[in-house]
């Protein structure tokens, strides 16, 4: 009927290992654009802030109900 805990592992496992040796070079070169990524988003997020802060300044505090 249904495998019982520890059988059909030795099949999962070598397919595990397998996976392992073929993409791991695929994530070492996709890397660095997931940084490039994250830092450019930053960056853009810092602009934005820069320039809303006027409209941000002038527009004064918000009141807690006013959301």
């Amino acid at each position: 009927m249904g495998e019982s805990f520890g059988e059909g592992c030795d099949g999962d496992f070598i397919l595990w290992c397998i996976l392992l040796v073929v993409c791991w070079p695929l994530v070492l070169v996709l890397l660095p654009f997931r940084i490039v990524g994250i830092a450019v988003g930053g960056v853009l997020d810092l602009i934005r802030a820069i320039i809303l802060l006027p409209a941000r300044a002038l527009r004064g505090p918000r009141s807690a109900t006013a959301r």
